[in-house]
């Protein structure tokens, strides 16, 4: 009876914070604190503008740059509450302003900080510099007739001290304001100057004022910045992204609750209401750490959900298994978690490995790809773990205690997959080999070995919607031209892409200016009706470190998972077969890209990162069950415990791969065109995941144990 009223107890309080965790998700509790709608949008999802400067100069202080950064911060601040400047790495700066409803004009604001200074009328002694410069802005003179415009100066302590001494010593005289070698403003000495503020009047119009001040802001910086990359993403994009995305999870999640359900019977319907706990502590967790939603993080979490399920499968096979073995429903359901937990843990860390090295050596959008994968693995594991666990005991003891209800995993027919080995083994090969053979094939025809995107080659982008559907020898005839003519760049250098089934066109070219930009996207809307603008460049610096970053992530993410294998199964012959199983994995994908022309850009890192992560946590079911029956199975042939492994968590690795699958593809299906080859990529990497899980892990594992005997053996004749 006491358990019974603990179980009550137990379901009561989960449906009652399952009540209260959809209540505050949908409308917050204080202040509407936690609710959904206050989770923080990174520009690709809100709209607005982002830019990366270069730090020039090679004796710049932390103190420098941090001044910078605060003038930067007060500048942007007039455009969004929510703009932020914050420093990216030991030379870049980086400026966001979300939901901005004029991006253009906000760059063209912000401008190239440079270098300013006030000159004596000789043209030969500086009088001030920018560093001397507090802040400039417009202000009104109504004291004449009609209304007239100033600029009004605020000087720093040392600043005004030195411009007293230049105003009384240059009374009545000219003192030039130059903004990088050239002269923006020379107006006249009427007064001394002694309390660090001034004005200069005499502007044509506000717009006028406005400009002289703009440059004064701008070149007061303590440091010079060198524009690297710059974003500009409309806000009706953003919001598409958002809702697509949000339908794709809502359908994935419905279809993967139904087949959990027709799968596992009872415990389908446990693991379906865990993963609603799972999705509410997800969004939850977003607004509790303050993470920026990302669209690839938007995608970090449905690929979440689709790899929460993994560890629910994991554990009702075991509990299958148990009742299998004729002990009891109780005892099966406590041995299932006991002995699922090292292959969930194991696998789930080796994942967190991989999202651990996105956040280290990834930016911007990529950051928070990792960043929700990483909560999104950690709340699988306690909703696995805990909040799964805590529910079966309950409902157990409320009376759902048939075998019926559990299923019953009858004698697994072992099958020879280590027979079948070499084949795979050619299979892999040729597929290897395929990728590397269309690399000179791509370049003969494109110029390029592989579909470099703007963040791997640098330049500019434009997607935007047009006033038709246009193909892309429609769009070469009629668009390009123009935007040839806009941008004053070749049409050679101008490449196309149509995005299927709407009228949205992506154009690439070589970097622009801002002024560049704004001309292109003038002259498109009058003659297209051209809206919903999206536009991003970058520099061929940054993107050649975002190429060098992608190998990188991946080398180090595999050295620390080898590490943390060998360490955990006291065996370098797991960890090196897995590390090679990875390897073919990342070559098969990279085959994709190869052959498909897929776009290698900055969520390639991501994927390819995810694969890796995705395959191992596959790769150590496997391996968890080898060590197992390696115990259970005595002194048998290694070879029949492989098998026997493999037979035993194959249908873990189809309902996982199945899942998982399920909820990338929906995302495919319905996201927008920038998240559509991740998640195909995704998608290939899962069905590769699997393959070699079954088919090359295990038998490669095996052919080292061979090869390790017989070294033994010869040493020791």
């Amino acid at each position: 009876m006491k358990a019974k009223k603990k179980s009550i107890v137990t379901l009561v309080v989960f449906f009652l914070c399952v009540i209260l965790s959809t209540y505050t998700v949908l409308f917050g509790l204080i202040d509407t604190a936690g609710a959904a709608k206050n989770i923080k949008l990174g520009l690709d999802l809100a709209g607005g503008v982002s830019v990366t400067y270069e730090i020039q100069g090679d004796n710049v202080t932390e103190t420098q740059i941090k001044d910078t950064i605060a003038k930067l911060q007060q500048r942007v601040e007039k455009y969004s509450t929510e703009a932020e400047v914050y420093q990216e790495g030991d030379n870049r700066i980086t400026v966001e302003i979300p939901a901005v409803e004029d991006a253009n004009a906000v760059l063209e604001d912000l401008g190239t900080p440079g270098a300013l200074e006030f000159y004596a009328p000789d043209g030969e002694t500086v009088v001030l510099t920018g560093s001397d410069v507090a802040d400039a802005y417009v202000s009104s003179d109504n004291s004449g007739v009609g209304t007239s415009y100033v600029v009004g100066l605020e000087l720093t302590d040392e600043g005004a001290t030195k411009f007293a001494e230049a105003t009384e010593q240059y009374l009545g005289q000219i003192i030039y304001i130059v903004y990088d070698g050239e002269v923006i403003s020379f107006p006249t000495v009427n007064a001394v100057i002694s309390n660090g503020v001034a004005s200069i009047s005499g502007m044509e119009d506000y717009e006028a004022a406005d400009y002289l001040a703009t440059h004064i802001r701008i070149g007061a910086l303590p440091v010079e910045l060198k524009e690297l990359r710059s974003q500009i993403v409309g806000a009706k994009l953003g919001q598409d992204a958002i809702d697509t995305s949000l339908l794709a999870g809502a359908i994935g999640l419905g279809i993967v609750c139904v087949v959990m359900i027709v799968i596992y019977l009872f415990q389908g319907v446990v693991a379906t209401l865990a993963l609603i706990a799972y999705v509410l502590l997800m969004l939850l967790a977003l607004n509790g750490f303050n993470v920026t939603l990302t669209l690839p993080g938007l995608a970090g979490i449905i690929l979440s959900i689709g790899m929460a399920v993994d560890a629910n499968v994991i554990i009702y096979t075991r509990i299958k298994e148990e009742i299998g073995d004729g002990v009891s429903v109780r005892t099966a359901i406590q041995n299932g978690f006991s002995k699922a937990f090292s292959a969930i843990f194991d696998g789930n860390i080796t994942t967190l490995i991989a999202a651990a090295v996105l956040w280290w050596r990834g930016t911007g959008s990529v950051k928070g790809f990792a960043q929700t994968l990483a909560i999104g693995i950690i709340l699988s594991m306690f909703t696995a773990l805990f909040v799964t666990k805590h529910l079966m005991k309950a409902f157990f003891e409320l009376g759902v205690q048939d075998k019926k209800f559990y299923g019953v995993q009858k004698n697994v027919k072992v099958k020879n997959y280590v027979k079948f080995s070499k084949i795979a083994y050619l299979i892999s090969f040729a597929g290897i080999v395929l990728g590397f053979v269309f690399l000179p094939i791509n370049k003969d025809k494109t110029g390029q070995i592989l579909n470099y995107s703007l963040e791997f080659k640098g330049g500019s982008t434009i997607e935007a919607t047009y006033d038709k559907q246009y193909s892309v020898s429609e769009a070469e005839e009629v668009v390009v031209p123009v935007i040839s003519e806009a941008a004053g760049v070749s049409v050679a250098d101008i490449q196309v892409q149509p995005v299927e089934d709407s009228n949205k066109l992506i154009i690439k070219t070589t970097q622009l200016s801002d002024e560049q930009r704004q001309n292109v996207e003038t002259v498109l809307v009058e003659k297209f009706a051209v809206t919903d603008f999206s536009t991003e460049s970058i520099s061929s610096v940054i993107s050649s470190e975002m190429r060098m970053d992608a190998v990188i992530c991946v080398i180090i993410a595999t050295i620390c998972m080898l590490i943390y294998i060998v360490f955990r199964f006291k065996d370098v012959r797991f960890g090196a077969s897995a590390v090679l199983a990875l390897v073919h994995d990342v070559l098969i994908v990279f085959t994709v890209y190869s052959v498909a022309r897929l776009s290698v850009g900055n969520t390639f890192i991501a994927c390819m990162l995810t694969i890796v992560g995705y395959s191992i946590n596959a790769t150590i079911i496997i391996f968890d069950r080898i060590r197992e029956n390696m115990s259970i199975m005595g002194k048998c042939d290694l070879k029949e415990v492989v098998n026997a492994s493999i037979s035993q968590t194959f249908t873990r690795t189809i309902y996982t791969s199945l899942t998982t699958f399920i909820m990338v593809l929906v995302l495919y299906i319905l996201g927008v065109p920038s998240i559509k080859e991740f998640a195909i990529t995704l998608m290939a990497g899962i069905l590769c995941g699997a393959y070699s899980s079954v088919c090359i892990t295990g038998p490669l594992w095996l052919l080292m144990k061979k090869i390790g005997a017989k070294k033994k053996k010869a040493a020791d004749n």
